[in-house]
């Protein structure tokens, strides 16, 4: 490769605005001198036309014979624009908002959704915003429409439902770097809803639900285990004291008569049965009574 020669990267640069201009030569002179003995001739009646005020969120990029007059854009307050060769274009510095409307995306995984978003932007730099760009915010609201496809049509639905910050995140990056030399800044990225079809969002519900019960029988196998364990341990602490067994039943019959019932039923062990009716715990045979 030849080193006098220019990288496309270099000349690209080199057409950028930005780069000092070349002096207006010999007839750009000769016009400015004009222009100037024209104004003064026609004072004071010309001064009210090339005095101009730029407000404070505005600035305004001058054309003087067709070059911009400075590298960057004047204002505000007011500014001067000679007769018959300036030319002034005013541009608002403000946020603008860009509704992304609903875009048809088909995701990695082969499910159709529509998303949209919006997008906050602003310009920082009026003279590349004028001179490289013929319109500048037609062609971020394209560039965004462009990039959400391109973005989420390389994520999973599930990956668009669960993450919106990060996708959000990643266009605001391509944008911001996109957009740079229009003199935007992306400020914000947001992705404002995502649809699926009808059927789709059935199929995930009853998907869901079944999760759901699977855990929650689950959850109730463990909890009869746990009480399972812990009535055993109960029983085999009660076996090791009969009073304690007394006590528990002499319990339970104090809660049942604090609810107002009309019948109690009140457990008697085994033992007081076998003294009072001759019940034999073993052969569970009465004995007959003699004569």
């Amino acid at each position: 490769m030849d080193p006098g020669a220019s990288s496309p990267e270099k000349l690209d640069k080199e057409n950028l605005v930005g780069i000092k201009s070349k002096g207006l030569g010999v007839c750009g002179w000769i016009l400015l001198f004009l222009s100037f003995l024209l104004m003064v001739i026609t004072f004071p009646i010309s001064i009210w036309m090339c005095l101009k005020i730029i407000k404070e969120y505005e600035r305004a990029v001058v054309f003087r014979l067709g070059r911009i007059q400075a590298d960057r854009a004047k204002g505000p307050g007011l500014i001067l624009i000679l007769p018959c060769i300036d030319v002034f274009v005013k541009v608002d510095l403000r946020t603008v908002t860009c509704n992304i409307p609903p875009q048809e995306i088909l995701t990695r995984d082969s499910v159709t959704t529509q998303v949209d978003g919006v997008v906050y932007y602003r310009i920082y730099s009026a003279v590349s915003a004028v001179a490289n760009v013929s319109d500048v915010h037609q062609a971020t609201f394209l560039l965004a429409q462009t990039t959400l496809r391109n973005v989420l049509g390389t994520r999973t639905l599930s990956q668009i439902l669960a993450g919106r910050e990060e996708i959000a995140h990643s266009i605001q990056t391509l944008l911001d770097d996109a957009t740079e030399l229009w003199g935007i800044r992306v400020a914000r990225v947001e992705i404002k809803d995502v649809r699926i079809p009808v059927q789709l969002q059935r199929s995930m519900a009853a998907e869901a639900e079944a999760t759901r019960e699977a855990r929650a029988k689950v959850l109730a196998a463990e909890g009869e285990m746990n009480a399972s364990k812990a009535l055993k341990s109960a029983s085999m602490v009660l076996a090791e004291s009969p009073a304690a067994l007394q006590l528990r039943y002499l319990q339970t019959l104090a809660t049942v008569a604090t609810e107002k019932n009309s019948t109690i039923v009140f457990p008697l062990p085994i033992n007081m049965l076998e003294g009072i009716g001759g019940i034999t715990y073993d052969n569970h045979q009465k004995v007959p009574n003699r004569a």
